[in-house]
């Protein structure tokens, strides 16, 4: 977070964080569910404190399910075309990648959460995240 901090700090073009006071807390809300809250209990370093590959996988699965319903509840009330109405933010920088974990490595769907799924899919349209996509990598 701080790097991204740091990158919207010395680009300001387009700038990602929102300078509304409410809307840049959401965004910092939405953000910290995901980088402290869901990411962290996915890290493969974690595998050494599991005996089998699947105690881990029901782990990280119920932590990263968890946390999916916290953002749908919190993108209920914020989203629009992105995390936060129509601005491109942080949020949906953080959003993406993991989404795409959620969904590859962890199999999970987002069936359950209409608001991620759509906001999800309307952000793997968009250029930036074309670009970036890790199948390009």
């Amino acid at each position: 977070m701080a790097i991204l901090q740091y990158l919207d700090d010395t680009r300001p073009e387009p700038k990602l964080i929102p300078s509304p006071p409410l809307a840049k807390a959401r965004m910092f809300e939405i953000c910290e569910t995901i980088v402290s809250g869901i990411q962290p209990l996915q890290n493969i370093a974690l595998k050494n404190h599991f005996d089998t590959e699947e105690q881990f996988h029901k782990f990280t699965r119920h932590w990263c399910d968890r946390g999916l319903k916290t953002l749908e509840d919190l993108l209920t009330k914020s989203s629009g075309r992105y995390c936060l109405g129509d601005q491109l933010t942080l949020a949906d920088i953080c959003l993406v990648p993991q989404l795409f974990n959620a969904t590859t490595r962890l199999q999970l769907t987002l069936d359950k959460y209409p608001t991620l799924s759509k906001l999800y899919e309307c952000l793997l349209n968009e250029s930036v995240f074309k670009q970036t996509h890790p199948k390009n990598i």
